[in-house]
C-alpha cells in the first residue's frame, strides 16, 4: 500500500515487481457486500478501480478474495452478502459483479481458490476445496472462464484489457451506474468499454459515451442465463454509437442493462 514498494531501486524504491492493492479490495468488497444500494459509494469505487503505484498499471495485484480476506473473522464474498443463503440470486449477482471488476480493471487480477465455484463460508487450510461444486455451479465457472478469456484478449477483440489506459467517464452515484474505458493503443479491437450497474434496478435506453462512433459488440453480459438459471437474462444488445458527444467522449449510444450487472463492449478489428 505504498508506491515505494514497487519503485525501482534506482529511484529510491524497494524494487519489487508488484504489490497487493488494499486500496482496491476493501472498497470493492464494501460496495458489493453492502445490503442497501444507497450505501454503495461509486466515487470510492472509481478511486479503487483507477488506483496506481506510479505510472505502471501492473504494479498492483487486484482481488476481492484472498486467504486473509476470507478468514480471520471475514468470509467469502457470496457468504458475506447472504449468510443464510450464500447461493442466492443476490450472492451470485454481486459476487460476480466483483469478479467483473477484478478482471477488467488495470492491474494483475488474482482469484482465490473456489471463487469460480461460488465456494461459501470462510477459508480453513484444514479443509480441501469442494470440487463437487463444479457440477453444481457450471454457469458461475463459465462466467469466470469467459471473463478470463476477454482479459487475455484470446479472441483479439479486447486488447485494451491488457493495456495501461483506464478512465471512468460516466458515474451516476444516484442510480449507481458507471462506465470505464480500457485501452492499449486504442481503436477497434482495442478500446473496451465496461458498464457496471451496482443497483437492483434495470435500465433501458440509458445513454453513455463511447470512444468512437460505429457498431459496438456486446462481448459479455453477466445477466445471461448461461451463468445461472435464476439470472434474468436481461437482454444487452450490440449498439451503434452515433457521433454525439457525451461523458466527454466523441460518441454515444443508448444501452440496456440488468440489475447488478456488468457489460463489456468493443468494436471488431478493422472496423
Amino acid at each position: 500500500d505504498d508506491a515505494c514498494v514497487t519503485q525501482p531501486v534506482s529511484e529510491g524504491g524497494l524494487g519489487f515487481g508488484t504489490q497487493w492493492d488494499a486500496k482496491f479490495v476493501h472498497p470493492i468488497r464494501e460496495a458489493i457486500i453492502a445490503p442497501e444500494d444507497e450505501a454503495r459509494d461509486l466515487m470510492t469505487v472509481r478511486d479503487a478501480l483507477l488506483n496506481r503505484y506510479g505510472e505502471e498499471a501492473f504494479r498492483r495485484i487486484i482481488y476481492t478474495e484472498s486467504h486473509d480476506e476470507v478468514a480471520n473473522g471475514k468470509a467469502r464474498v457470496a457468504y458475506e452478502i447472504n449468510r443464510q443463503h450464500a447461493e442466492s440470486w443476490e450472492s451470485k449477482k454481486r459476487s460476480t459483479l466483483g469478479a467483473t471488476l477484478v478482471l477488467t480493471s488495470p492491474g494483475i487480477p488474482m482469484l482465490f481458490q473456489g471463487q469460480e465455484l461460488l465456494e461459501t463460508e470462510w477459508f480453513r487450510d484444514t479443509e480441501p476445496l469442494d470440487w463437487t461444486r463444479l457440477a453444481q455451479m457450471p454457469g458461475i465457472y463459465r462466467l469466470y472462464r469467459d471473463l478470463i478469456r476477454l482479459r487475455r484478449n484470446a479472441d483479439g477483440v479486447t486488447r485494451g484489457l491488457m493495456g495501461q489506459g483506464a478512465e471512468v467517464y460516466h458515474l451516476n452515484n444516484d442510480l449507481k451506474l458507471l462506465t470505464m474505458q480500457r485501452w492499449d493503443q486504442g481503436g477497434p479491437g482495442d478500446s473496451t468499454l465496461i458498464v457496471v450497474n451496482f443497483a437492483n434496478r434495470a435500465h433501458d435506453a440509458y445513454r453513455v459515451g463511447f470512444p468512437a462512433s460505429g457498431i459496438w459488440r456486446i462481448r459479455f453480459n453477466s445477466a445471461s442465463k448461461l451463468y445461472s438459471e435464476d439470472f434474468t437474462d436481461y437482454e444487452a444488445r450490440d449498439v451503434e454509437a452515433e457521433a454525439r458527444s457525451y461523458d466527454g467522449l466523441p460518441a454515444s449510444a443508448e444501452i440496456s442493462i440488468g440489475p447488478y450487472t456488468g457489460l463489456i463492449y468493443s468494436q471488431d478489428p478493422g472496423q
